[in-house]
């Protein structure tokens, strides 16, 4: 079977697996990622695909994973933080370089596939995966299809407002997007460590990150227990939406704020509150199976093991 390449596009480190037919591992590198150069990014990346084949032992189909997305208007990258993609024909040039076809999707929607390929929502018909990151991001999947939607946004749920807003949430803080209050503002990594570090009396300088606030409160930290009851609150508010809208079997957390254990269990419990219509919720709320490696694994999940030859240039 041919075997399929993931490339996992980030502003400092490029990561490539490649897989097979049954998503075993069969090599994976890492490389540096050629900062604000176009030209040696692509070049990178075709050298990367090269040695990762050698070690699969076959030419393959490769998949690209990167915080921006192709514009379905015009074929080119747009809302890349490695800006040096944004308005470059990304696709067709990584395409030319390798002679072959190439798919590339947002890294949030490639997590998504991987979970739901063959991770902690593997088989479910639904699965929306949520990154909880430095930002928050999301990707839909269905019947292990990823779904991309004619605007390139499908699953950006960060960038809607925080739902059922308090008093105290309104505006909300300012979102690089140009608004104010997106869930995003409220609940990636570095919202968490906003909130602790101005609640505290005196300004908490070390400004404790998610994992540092858990222990916190785990230790008996009345601050860091409120943010967290927060938190999950909020978050919980999201995601209820969600399953209002798309009602998935199974929703994937995925990103640094993920491994906070409390958070399969707490945040469920808010569900019935707010999701409509029934007190019995049957979503599932799951950590991701594959941790810091879904996002390479469902770039190589881009080319399914029956369009695998056909990406592959056969």
């Amino acid at each position: 079977m041919t075997p399929r390449i993931g490339i996992d596009l980030g502003g400092t480190k490029i990561e490539g697996v490649a897989i097979d037919a049954a998503g075993v591992l069969l090599a994976r590198e890492r490389v540096a990622t050629p900062r604000d150069r176009y030209d040696e990014t692509i070049a990178a990346i075709a050298g990367l695909v090269g040695r990762l084949e050698r070690g699969a032992g076959g030419r393959a189909a490769v998949g690209v994973g990167m915080p921006g997305a192709v514009s379905p208007a015009t074929g080119l990258i747009k809302n890349a933080n490695s800006t040096w993609l944004n308005g470059r024909r990304f696709a067709e040039d990584l395409g030319a370089a390798l002679a072959r076809p190439v798919r590339v999707a947002n890294d949030a929607d490639c997590f998504a596939l991987s979970e739901a390929t063959d991770g902690a929502a593997a088989g479910a018909p639904t699965v929306f995966g949520v990154i909880l990151g430095t930002g928050t991001g999301g990707g839909v999947v269905v019947r292990q299809r990823l779904v991309a939607g004619p605007n390139a946004v499908a699953g950006e749920w960060g960038h809607n407002p925080l739902p059922w807003p308090r008093d105290d949430e309104r505006p909300g803080p300012a979102c690089y997007c140009g608004r104010s209050g997106c869930i995003e503002t409220f609940l990636s990594g570095p919202a968490v460590a906003r909130e602790y570090a101005a609640a505290a009396r005196p300004a908490d300088a070390g400004a404790p990150d998610a994992a540092a606030i858990a222990a916190r409160a785990a230790a008996g930290e009345a601050l860091a227990e409120a943010v967290l009851v927060r938190y999950e609150d909020r978050l919980a508010r999201g995601l209820a939406t969600i399953i209002n809208v798309l009602d998935p079997h199974v929703i994937v957390l995925g990103g640094g704020v993920s491994n906070l254990a409390r958070l399969y269990a707490n945040v469920p419990a808010h569900w019935p509150s707010l999701v409509f219509g029934d007190r019995h919720v049957a979503t599932r709320l799951v950590p991701a199976a594959h941790g810091d490696s879904s996002g390479v694994r469902g770039a190589a999940w881009l080319w399914p093991v029956d369009e695998a030859s056909e990406g592959a240039g056969g």
